[in-house]
């Protein structure tokens, strides 16, 4: 069994952290707030450290997951930055959805100390990561990729290398802009449905099973319906992954009208006090937006 240490115990790398120490593996945890890493720690087998040198001094593997490029550079290169305290040979795994130029950055800052830096963000969601079966997007040399995937197996139903160093940063831009199209698509569809007075999940048990069948659908239609949005992936994270993906975009050439469209309506909802909402309360917006135009043509008349 590995030594790994996991920085950053959030929705995401509490359970994932968990699934490691259930497995055996010796795990020594760090988070900000204290206070949840020693609530793990009443949930799981490991230790606990104060700052990330110290929980990964003698580490194999060191994982974070934590919330943006800022975190993760603290973490890494900052005031008590595991970078500094990281034995020779071993490997950085970082979770967190960040820019690839960050993650370039640290990719090169690893290799003039001896160790190794691999860029592997998820998706799946938080009952991705309590039920470990998350999708794992990989960057990084194929050497390090080998030696880290029998880890990374222990959480995830899929895990690929992509390419090299920022790849897989990349690959998780690519999954962004396509949620970003599928539930915009799917709350118009709802919306609609709503309005034409059809009864909408009769509506999705039937089109679920064609070609317009996904994963937001399965998972999200209910509670869009029910108007439930306090749980999932919060919109306020979802503008800053789509913001790096329009960013990279800017620098590529990519053209990103959907994922730009969709970004400000993200912004709308913000606005409305929904920052922490789930992702699919694109939905709430258009119902919002139809009410709005509703009292205005009552005023009128």
């Amino acid at each position: 069994m590995a030594k790994i240490a996991f920085l950053g115990l959030g929705v995401m790398g509490y359970p994932m952290a968990g699934h490691l120490a259930t497995a055996g593996h010796n795990v020594t945890v760090y988070n900000r707030t204290i206070s949840k890493a020693k609530k793990w720690l009443l949930e799981f087998s490991g230790t606990l450290a104060d700052n990330p040198a110290k929980a990964v001094e003698n580490a194999d593997f060191v994982m974070s997951c934590v919330g943006n490029d800022r975190d993760l550079m603290d973490i890494a290169v900052g005031k008590n930055g595991a970078f500094s305290q990281m034995k020779k040979g071993s490997v950085f795994i970082d979770h967190t959805t960040v820019s690839a130029k960050v993650t370039e950055e640290l990719y090169k800052k690893s290799q003039t100390l001896g160790i190794n830096f691999v860029d592997a963000p998820i998706s799946g969601g938080q009952a991705g990561a309590e039920n470990g079966v998350l999708s794992i997007m990989c960057g990084g040399d194929e050497t390090d990729y080998v030696r880290i995937e029998p880890i990374l197996q222990v959480y995830s139903k899929i895990c690929r290398r992509i390419g090299g160093s920022g790849a897989g940063q990349k690959t998780k831009m690519c999954n962004q802009i396509a949620i970003a199209g599928l539930v915009q698509g799917l709350s118009e569809a709802l919306h609609f449905a709503e309005k034409s007075g059809l009864d909408g999940r009769a509506v999705v048990e039937v089109i679920s099973q064609g070609a317009a069948g996904s994963w937001q659908m399965s998972n999200r239609f209910e509670t869009m319906l029910n108007d439930e949005f306090e749980h999932g992936f919060a919109v306020d994270w979802m503008r800053k992954d789509l913001n790096i993906c329009l960013d990279a975009g800017d620098a590529n050439g990519a053209s990103l009208p959907i994922t730009a469209m969709v970004d400000q309506f993200y912004k709308d909802i913000q606005k409305m006090g929904g920052g922490r909402w789930d992702t699919s309360s694109l939905f709430k917006r258009l119902k919002m937006i139809d009410g709005i135009k509703e009292l205005k043509n009552r005023n009128l008349k």
